[in-house]
């Protein structure tokens, strides 16, 4: 079976989210999540996109209701030994077909958390799934019980980042390596996937940000693809996935010259990045962490061209992104521990000017403090 953790990591997991529903007055929980899935059984799929559960009582018993298209990769990629199937039809109503699988877990007039915030449970199929329990069971969010369980990382689970990071690394070789002027974002981008995949890692949890140009400036991935000027920016925005861990890094390569403004900016950005890591120690939370990016950069004059985000934690995250929680923001009271995976990234937009400027990586909190998970040097490329 296709399973990347032992049975006893994966059934103490499973422990700790028993524990946490007991905590919280809860009599079972509704799984939507395709990371809870994966953390707690093993099973890896992309089926979450159609209505998936998986029901597990507070005293650990399990059954998932999926599409006979994951009957399989149920079996074949977790310890799940309960597997229910719905079947497509006009009339299909896969929420009460869940309903009667709580029946027979007894859980009527019982209290159920829900994975609410969840890609796999749409807002239609929230509604029909409310509609099929009223009445029956009591239902309570708790989108983030498991989610917080999942933020601190195992040994077994570093492991998995540390080769996430050498990925990072090699995909950021080969972008070095292929950028030029003349070459194609396209041919950047099959050579920073390539490597990873050639690395024996997996598709990231949403696509690669490329932009050159005056799309330098942009932080999201767009369609469309053009060739690097003799003069010009690209900024990258990657990860590193093994076995649906994440790494990320982001950086803005120049080509030519760089215009003092830009070189400033560099020095800006490498300036928060230093001061964001200094606060990335137990007991400092994420909202410090984001103070800091956001003093160092508005004492060099960037107030208004910084984000009011500079990271997040990163773990086994699925499509369509590999932002986990919490996020580094104002206020954040979130207190960094040991074990925590996060990506710091400093994003500069100076759209006066159209230049751009990124650095970031990802790095793993310590119990004295944090270590890169990358080798690569942060100094600035120009070609």
């Amino acid at each position: 079976m296709a399973i990347h953790f032992s049975e006893a990591e994966l059934a103490e997991r499973r422990r700790k989210t028993c524990d946490a529903m007991v905590r919280d007055d809860l009599d079972g929980l509704l799984m939507f999540r395709q990371e809870s899935m994966f953390y707690l059984t093993g099973y890896d799929t992309f089926g979450y996109v159609f209505f998936q559960c998986l029901y597990m009582s507070a005293d650990g018993t399990m059954t998932l209701l999926t599409r006979s298209a994951d009957q399989r990769q149920a079996h074949h990629t977790s310890i799940i030994e309960d597997v229910r199937v719905w079947a497509d039809a006009p009339d299909a109503s896969p929420a009460h077909d869940l309903k009667a699988i709580l029946e027979e877990h007894g859980c009527s007039g019982k209290r159920l958390g829900v994975e609410w915030e969840s890609y796999g449970l749409t807002a239609r199929n929230g509604q029909r799934l409310q509609a099929a329990l009223d009445g029956f069971c009591e239902l309570d969010d708790a989108s983030e019980l498991v989610t917080k369980l999942r933020v601190v990382k195992s040994p077994a689970e570093i492991d998995y980042v540390r080769r996430a990071g050498q990925l990072a690394d090699d995909a950021w070789d080969a972008a070095i390596a292929v950028a030029a002027p003349g070459v194609g974002e396209g041919s950047v981008l099959a050579a920073m996937q390539g490597a990873i995949f050639e690395g024996g890692g997996d598709y990231p949890g949403n696509e690669f940000i490329v932009g050159s140009g005056r799309d330098a400036l942009l932080c999201r991935y767009y369609s469309g693809r053009r060739d690097l000027d003799a003069q010009d920016q690209l900024t990258l925005e990657w990860a590193g996935a093994y076995r649906h861990y994440h790494a990320a890094m982001m950086r803005t390569l120049c080509f030519g010259t760089p215009p003092q403004r830009q070189l400033d900016l560099y020095a800006a950005s490498r300036d928060a990045l230093e001061a964001v890591r200094e606060k990335m120690t137990p007991g400092h939370t994420y909202g410090d962490a984001f103070q800091a990016h956001a003093g160092m950069l508005d004492s060099h004059g960037l107030s208004e061209h910084r984000l009011k985000a500079c990271g997040y934690s990163l773990g086994t995250t699925f499509a369509p992104n590999w932002m986990d929680w919490p996020m580094m923001y104002e206020r954040n009271p979130v207190v960094f521990e040991p074990g925590m995976v996060v990506f710091m990234h400093m994003i500069i937009a100076d759209s006066d000017s159209e230049l751009a400027m990124t650095l970031g990586e990802t790095v793993l909190v310590t119990e004295t403090g944090n270590e890169r998970l990358s080798s690569a040097s942060l100094d600035l490329v120009v070609k």
